[in-house]
């Protein structure tokens, strides 16, 4: 399953970021900030140039040679997250961005995350 998951608000900074408690647990947050990095000068150089404004796909963000990636997992556990995160956004008493404080939503998060022990 996930070792860190992460919950970006559009303006490019993070909601919600879990990890699992490891000897990597910086490395995790670290890459997560570094991607962010990255959306931000790939979403400033397509602004720059003239091509199709439509494309929405940004590259790979980090190295893949660290973790397997299953696809189908990883749409499956993202249709998960995203239920649970709409479930945060449409309750009337959260504010959108701030970070995520729903006892739900960490719930549904902690079910994705590897379990150590």
């Amino acid at each position: 399953m996930a070792v860190c998951i992460a919950v970006i608000a559009k303006e490019n900074y993070p909601l919600y970021i879990r990890s699992v408690p490891t000897q990597n647990e910086l490395k995790f947050h670290y890459t997560v900030h570094t991607s962010l990095d990255v959306v931000e000068e790939k979403i400033s150089a397509v602004g720059k140039s003239l091509g199709d404004q439509r494309e929405l796909y940004l590259g790979l963000l980090y190295p893949t040679e660290d973790y397997k990636v299953y696809p189908c997992l990883i749409l499956k556990m993202f249709r998960k997250l995203h239920n649970s995160f709409t479930d945060v956004m449409c309750n009337p008493f959260h504010n959108p961005g701030d970070p995520i404080q729903s006892k739900a939503f960490d719930g549904i998060v902690s079910g994705m995350m590897v379990q150590t022990g």
